[in-house]
């Protein structure tokens, strides 16, 4: 008789219990932002979304994977990398949240504030376009250098129209501008590389770009296909929370929330 109720009780069990099941999707990052999608790992499963994180190295991999379908979802790039890379390849992917923002600055051992370059300082900016550009555009919100009008996200020394100080740009690799500084009176830096120098940004920057309305903000990116997706708000929620915020700002030297 036990035999029998317990059997009993086990098939009612089973038809009686709710059909759940956590949605799964692979999201694509790159191996230095681990720490954080831990987190937001666990907290998507309690809204039931399972995250399989798939670590990628190469930057040019985890657009073509969520193009194949191989990911669902990645969060590594910037608009102006997203868009560089849909001109050249044709994808359908779009961002559906900001995450971070690696905000460049402008560094200096000679002086202590932007209003006390000389005039004539040497300035070292990256000799690349959209770091070059994006340099040029952070001079010119400290009201150091003018660009020509309509120039967007992509200006070049010779959209300069006013240089009241005289400065002396100096085209150098992003990646040698620190080790440069000591030979400039300034120079604008990539964050992943003022931080690698031992630089703070926040502390050691003379000026920082801001993190509203940052056309170099990064995102999580879906195809197009899936923008309406179920699961998409629900990994949205994940990430842009209190408690990712505060890990990013406590853990995450040189980098600021976007959301």
């Amino acid at each position: 008789m036990k035999r029998w109720l317990s059997s009993a009780l086990a098939i009612l069990l089973t038809f009686a219990a709710p059909a759940f099941a956590a949605e799964k999707i692979k999201v694509g990052i790159m191996s230095d932002s681990e720490d954080v999608w831990a987190k937001v790992k666990a907290i998507a499963a309690k809204d039931g979304l399972d995250l399989d994180l798939v670590v990628f190295s190469d930057y040019l991999v985890p657009n073509a994977a969520l193009d194949a379908g191989d990911i669902q979802a990645n969060a590594f790039q910037h608009k102006p990398f997203l868009e560089n890379q849909i001109k050249a390849k044709g994808y359908k992917i779009v961002p559906v949240a900001d995450t971070i923002v690696s905000p460049i600055g402008l560094y200096s051992r000679k002086v202590k504030a932007v209003g006390d370059l000389k005039t004539g300082a040497a300035i070292g900016i990256p000799n690349d376009p959209s770091n070059g550009g994006r340099a040029l555009l952070l001079l010119q919100a400290q009201k150091l250098i003018t660009l020509k009008d309509g120039v967007g996200i992509l200006p070049t020394v010779l959209d300069v129209t006013a240089n009241p100080k005289k400065l002396q740009f100096r085209e150098i690799d992003a990646a040698q501008l620190a080790r440069s500084l000591d030979d400039l009176d300034a120079a604008v830096i990539n964050t992943n590389y003022a931080v690698e120098a031992g630089l703070k940004p926040g502390k050691d920057s003379i000026a920082i770009e801001s993190s509203v309305n940052n056309p170099y903000n990064n995102f999580i990116a879906v195809r197009e296909a899936d923008k309406n997706a179920s699961w998409v708000p629900k990994l949205v929620h994940a990430y842009q929370n209190d408690t990712i915020r505060a890990y990013i700002t406590q853990n995450r030297p040189g980098e600021l929330p976007a959301f």
